[in-house]
């Protein structure tokens, strides 16, 4: 039997799939029903598009479900460490050299990555270059624009 794939995730990235999780079985998925339910009063489903996209949002939501049920079952929580190494559940601050702004990630499992939130995947190239540094550390990150060089300057 094939092992599973582990997700690490923070206790916080957890909680917020447990919640969306709840949700969909809670209140989509009975909402997608009755979308499904009205629908069908209309009559003839071969040609009837607002049953075609019922069942279309019926199979996303069922799929997502399944997702994040496995995501949550296979989660490994990432644990609070207090070295200055850059590792997964870390704030790392650093600037792009020469003389770039300053900017603050924190590397999280893929599960849990949120660019818009300042949260990005460990399997991500910043997080890979990264990962294993301590501050003061000159870092080429390989990324599809080309290399980048930063110098960490904090990690949380």
């Amino acid at each position: 039997m094939a092992t599973e794939k582990e997700y690490p995730m923070t206790k916080e990235g957890k909680l917020k799939l447990e919640q969306e999780l709840e949700h969909l079985k809670t209140v989509k998925r009975k909402e997608v029903v009755e979308r499904i339910k009205i629908a069908r009063s209309f009559g003839d489903l071969s040609e009837n598009s607002e049953y075609d996209s019922a069942k279309e949002e019926q199979a996303f939501v069922e799929g997502r479900i399944t997702t994040l049920e496995n995501m949550i079952r296979n989660a490994k929580i990432i644990e609070d460490n207090d070295s200055d190494v850059v590792s997964l559940g870390k704030s790392v601050t650093f600037v792009e050299l020469p003389e770039g702004d300053e900017e603050t990630y924190t590397i999280v499992g893929s599960a849990e990555a949120d660019p818009f939130e300042g949260k990005i995947s460990n399997d991500s190239p910043i997080a890979k270059s990264l990962l294993g540094k301590t501050v003061g550390d000159e870092v080429v990150v390989q990324t599809p624009g080309g290399e980048m060089n930063v110098k960490i300057i904090a990690v949380k």
